[in-house]
């Protein structure tokens, strides 16, 4: 349904802290810090996570599941498995379509 990755990523896409997306859900604080730290795939209350997926989509979030097409329009995210570990990326690399980024450091 949804991962904890997604929502602390769409989270942070539209600006809202944990305590915000609590509220806006109709949740407490401490079961929007337990879904996110579950890591992978979340698992509760089915109420629950409809509560948090319906939250995150009046805010303007598409939730999109592995290997699925988006249905929507405009800018997002979409995870994908992290490149093999052992070849470094130094400064920039190209994206998909040929663009050059920066990498960013934490």
């Amino acid at each position: 349904m949804i991962t904890s990755q997604q929502m602390k990523a769409a989270r942070a896409l539209v600006g809202l802290d944990q305590r915000q997306l609590a509220e806006r859900a109709g949740l407490s604080l401490p079961t929007i810090q337990r879904m996110e730290a579950s890591g992978g795939q979340v698992r509760g209350v089915v109420e629950t996570l409809v509560r948090v997926i319906d939250a995150l989509e009046v805010a303007g979030i598409e939730i999109i599941g592995e290997n699925a097409s988006s249905s929507g329009s405009g800018r997002g995210v979409r995870l994908r498995e992290p490149m093999d570990q052992k070849r470094p990326m130094h400064g920039r690399s190209k994206t998909s379509d040929g663009a050059r980024v920066s990498s960013l450091t934490t």
